[in-house]
């Protein structure tokens, strides 16, 4: 690092020395004065240099100058252009401050430590993050969520780890994944320990899935299966549960050993089974909605989140085998018989067969 002008400042006066400055050196110098489009800098030779506001900043928003640089500052500044007769001397501010965040970066990735970065904007497959300057991608499988249009926002700070970093290629990747899984590792050991059974936590949905949602618990995520959900049948996981939402849950299972947590919201509610025992009885007949139709048979909610299943071969007696969808639709109300109820099992067998053989026992 170069300070020539506190060096040679009595043989300039005396004018037996001439500084010469070269592309490429590292000075230092003050700056003087502030213009729209740069900045005049005194780095001791008989004439100013100039630092263009693209040399100042990588913002790719435009701020006023006073808000990047004040006069009286000293730096470090790298010569872009030389010194000619027609031209002041050129310098660059932002290629000092990218060599100093790269050597951060390199720091930071040798001792696995978690920087600060922000979005500068959410692209296809991640998202942008700038750190010192300099810009880096965190890929989706890299997010903590996988939805950085919907859980991320340009201009907020975001925790990462580095995953690669080649200065050379400008090739820099980061993981938000890994630097939350550090954060949270002390805590995750907490949480496992006091998790039991049974127990009614609280927790935060951090990625909805199409088939269920994991829930951050405290350094930890557990999963909330689609069939914890609700008693009702749920299709769709995203029309019910929210990034962000927080909810009081019950804890399933534990898996120790894997760290492997699974949660339910509908064992937090009554359930709807137990509730028609002694109401729903064998041999008799029940009122029903055709819930879903499928090659096997069909489903039938006889109360809200109570389904039983009507099999295809308990639809009609005919020998030819019959398509469930010529025969119901869903939607549709039924009546129908009552062949098996066991509320403890979660089961109902059903039948529309027996209703029309007793009709024509009956009527023969």
């Amino acid at each position: 690092m170069l300070d020539k002008a506190s060096e040679f400042e009595k043989l300039l006066k005396e004018g037996k020395y001439s500084l010469k400055f070269n592309q490429g050196d590292i000075i230092k110098g003050t700056v003087i004065h502030l213009e729209k489009d740069g900045a005049l800098v005194d780095i001791g030779g008989k004439t100013e240099a100039f630092l263009p506001y693209k040399e100042l900043t990588n913002r790719p928003k435009k701020v006023k100058i006073e808000e990047l640089i004040k006069i009286g500052e000293e730096h470090d500044f790298y010569i872009l252009r030389d010194e000619s007769e027609e031209e002041k001397l050129i310098l660059s501010l932002k290629k000092i401050n990218q060599a100093q965040g790269w050597a951060k970066l390199e720091e930071a990735k040798r001792t696995n430590e978690t920087i600060i970065g922000v979005i500068a904007s959410i692209v296809k497959g991640g998202l942008i993050v700038e750190f010192a300057g300099i810009r880096g991608f965190v890929p989706t499988s890299q997010l903590r969520s996988r939805n950085p249009q919907q859980d991320n926002q340009v201009g907020n700070n975001i925790n990462v780890k580095i995953l690669e970093i080649d200065q050379r290629k400008n090739k820099l990747i980061f993981s938000q994944k890994l630097a939350v899984q550090d954060e949270k590792a002390g805590l995750r050991e907490k949480t496992m320990q006091s998790l039991e059974l049974g127990q009614v936590i609280n927790g935060e949905v951090v990625r909805v899935t199409d088939f269920g949602a994991f829930i951050d618990l405290g350094g930890i995520d557990g999963l909330l299966p689609i069939s914890e959900f609700s008693w009702q049948r749920v299709t769709n996981p995203q029309e019910i549960l929210k990034v962000g939402q927080h909810l009081e849950l019950k804890v399933l299972k534990i898996d120790r050993d894997t760290s492997r947590i699974s949660l339910s919201l509908k064992r937090l509610q009554n359930d709807p089974w137990v509730e028609l025992e002694g109401k729903v009885k064998e041999n008799e007949l029940i009122k029903g909605t055709v819930s879903k139709v499928a090659n096997f048979g069909a489903f039938i909610e006889v109360a809200p989140g109570v389904e039983g299943l009507l099999p295809r071969a308990e639809i009609t007696d005919e020998s030819n085998t019959p398509k469930v969808e010529d025969y119901l639709k869903v939607g549709e109300e039924i009546e129908v018989f009552v062949k098996r109820f066991a509320p403890n099992e979660h089961r109902l067998s059903l039948s529309l067969k027996e209703i029309k053989q007793k009709e024509a026992a009956t009527n023969g």
